[in-house]
Parts: structure tokens; sequence; C-alpha cells
């Protein structure tokens, strides 16, 4: 199918997104010291938080190495109970130091300039949880990958518009006008666009949006229902819930919507999503009457059911970006954010919320909860763990957050 053109300007707002979200901050290092410690029980559930203490920093400089640290296995303590004492300051720049209080010796001490305070903060951060774990952080302020995309509602249903901010929610910035409304925004990895559904034609049409013009186009407008874009690894092909055909079915197709290829021949399938290695689609299918989790071959093939074993009502599926992990919502009388194994098993139930989506860490979820009425809010958490940190909120009901990849 060709693409459409969709004629309505959003420039000035893709202006904004790449002066004020996307544009890199330097951040300088004045002094350091290597010392990586290993933490035992990596990568397994039920762990004990890396008790830190803080001090030094004002209260925005505090914030965000509160939240940033929360949300990768982290907990703040009195500098009695802590292993690690952090101490520093942001009077002017952001600088800092992390000594190991067992082994009586600074492992990290660095300072930073060429940014704002809370992006120097978010820098000291990520050099803690590398330091300390041997694992990259999450803020990445080098990239784009410390972004999210999210729709919001002013009135927690109906009409909204799509949004991107930091993954704390802070410098949230509308990326759409067209009070319409929309659905399941998703990333291109490792570039500034996205794909989503919008009613802004009065139909639910796939939009491809390139944040970088500002420019839209749909690849998807069949009739029935096109939603649930989602971008394969390398960028060239987009899998999709079309009902052209009649039932909700998974689809994919190229990047502009051409070589439109048919997956899946059930009665309800929804929320696709793509295995790290492109070569599989993980989505939410009715087998037998009752709703399951099932993978398919990203070119076609018979369709294998996974078991949530503990969590019944499985959808949403996102798999982790290091291929171990799908994590899903589950629904009995609440929602439930869960995660199995990649191959299905047994799941961990971690915390109320829907719409999961991983960090490039892969132990870190964003995800949104409710806050009474239609209200939805934004958390980050940490799935090891179950700490979790709820998100600055711009405005009305924000969710179905989608982590840049």
């Amino acid at each position: 199918m060709k693409t459409k053109p969709y004629f309505k300007s959003v420039g000035p707002i893709a202006t904004i997104l790449l002066t004020c979200l996307f544009a890199s901050s330097t951040v300088n290092i004045s002094q350091a010291q290597n010392g990586h410690i290993s933490i035992e029980g990596s990568g397994e559930f039920g762990q004990k938080p890396i008790p830190v203490s803080l001090e030094g920093f004002s209260s925005e400089a505090a914030e965000v190495l509160k939240f940033d640290l929360t949300v990768q296995g982290f907990s703040f303590v009195t500098p009695d109970a802590a292993q690690y004492l952090i101490h520093g300051s942001d009077a002017g720049d952001v600088s800092g130091t992390v000594t190991d209080k067992f082994a009586k010796k600074v492992i990290l001490s660095r300072g930073y300039n060429g940014a704002n305070p809370r992006r120097q903060a978010h820098a000291f951060a990520d050099d803690i949880v590398s330091t300390i774990t041997g694992k990259p952080g999450i803020a990445q302020l080098r990239g784009s990958t410390a972004k999210i995309v999210y729709k919001t509602q002013p009135s927690g249903n109906g009409p909204g518009e799509i949004y991107i901010a930091d993954f704390d929610g802070k410098n949230a910035q509308p990326i759409t006008s067209d009070n319409a409304i929309v659905a399941k925004p998703a990333w291109v990895p490792g570039k500034l666009a996205i794909y989503y559904t919008s009613y802004a034609r009065n139909n639910p049409d796939i939009f491809f949006h390139n944040l970088s013009t500002g420019q839209r186009s749909i690849i998807a407008s069949y009739s029935g229902l096109n939603t649930g874009a989602a971008v394969s690894p390398d960028g060239s092909r987009v899998a999709m819930i079309l009902s052209k055909s009649g039932s909700p079915n998974v689809w994919v197709c190229n990047a502009d919507g051409s070589g439109l290829k048919r997956l899946t021949t059930g009665t309800e399938d929804s929320s696709p999503c793509w295995s790290p290695d492109g070569q599989s689609i993980c989505f939410a299918a009715k087998i037998n009457s009752r709703r399951r989790l099932a993978k398919v071959s990203a070119n076609g093939g018979a369709v294998q059911a996974l078991n949530t074993t503990g969590a019944p009502n499985p959808t949403e599926p996102v798999w982790s970006p290091d291929g171990k992990w799908i994590a899903f919502t589950s629904q009995t009388s609440e929602f439930d954010i869960c995660v199995i194994p990649a191959s299905g098993g047994e799941s961990v139930v971690l915390v109320p919320g829907q719409n999961p989506s991983w960090a490039p860490n892969s132990r870190t979820l964003i995800y949104n909860h409710r806050l009474g009425n239609y209200h939805q809010t934004l958390s980050v958490l940490d799935v090891f763990t179950k700490q979790y940190k709820d998100c600055a909120r711009a405005t009305g009901s924000n969710s179905e957050p989608a982590w840049a990849r």
C-alpha cells in the first residue's frame, strides 16, 4: 500500500523536541577512580536493595539521584546502615564521591559540567550504577534512550495527545495537537521517530511520525482496526493488529507500509512485540476460549502458546532487550504487571499496573497504574526488588508508555 501523506504540519513541536528533549548534553569527567564490585544475585527476583546513604545535595539533585537509583535496585538508609556513602554538591556544577564503607576506600570521584544540574545528576547516577554493579545506568544522556513516549488524556478517557518526556516524566512535551483518540505509541530503534494509532481522520489509522521534521504519514488505514504497531529491532519492519480480513490478527509490513503479510488467523489477537533478534513475535491471543500469550515466527508459521502459570488473562507482552524475560499485564479483578522467562513458565507478579515497557538495562520497567476514576499515572519499577517511583505528571491521565530503544 502506498504511503498516504498527512498534511497537518507539526514542525514547531518537532523543533521544540530537538532543542529541549534530544539536545546532547556534554558531561566532562574531572577525575575518576575505576572500581567494579560484583553484586551477588544479579538477575534474580527478590533481591535485597543495595543500601546507600546520600548527603550534600540540594533537593533537585537529591530527587534525581533517589529516583534513578531506587528504580535500579538501591535503597536509601542512614550512613550507619549503608554499604556505600554518596556525598557531593550541586552548588554550581554537580560533583560527588562514592565510598565503599566496608572496603574503606573511595571507588568513584567525579565532577560534571556542560549541562544543567538535573542532567548532571542523572549522569552521576549512571556512573554510580556502573561503578557498583558493572552495568550501564538508564539515563544514558548522550543518546535518546532516556526518553519515553506515551499518551495523555485530559479527562482520563476519550481524546488525547502523544507526549514525549524524560524517563522520570520531566520535560514533557506534546508531539501531536489533534484532540483525537490516540493509542499505542512505539519507537523506531535508534531514531527520532515513532508509530502510533490515531483517530485524527475519524478512523483508527497507524501513523508514522518523524520527530526530526515533524511530518507524518499513514502506513495502515484499512477498514476496521489498525493498531498496536511494534517496530522490529533493525527498524525495517512493523508488526501490527489489523482486522481487515475479519478478526483482529497479527500482520507485518515494511517500515513504509508496503509488503503487508498476515501472520495469524485466530479470533482475537492483540499487542504484538518483537524478540531482540527480530526472529519472533510474541502477542496475546485467544486459544480455546482462553486468553494466552503466544509466539510466531516473524516470517510466518505455527503459533506456539506460552505458559504464564499463576497469571491468568495475560496481555500486552514486551520482550526484555537481553532476550531473557517477557513482561506482561495480567487481569483478574485488577491489573498486575508480571514477568515470565521468554520461553514461558511460572509468573512473577510484580506490582499493580498495565502496559509495561523495558528500559535498555533489562531490569527496569515503565508502566501505568490507576490513581482513581479514569486517571492513570506512569511509574518506573525495578523488577528484581519491586521498588518503584511515580513519574512527574504534566497533565491529565498518562498511560501506554514506551521506552526509547
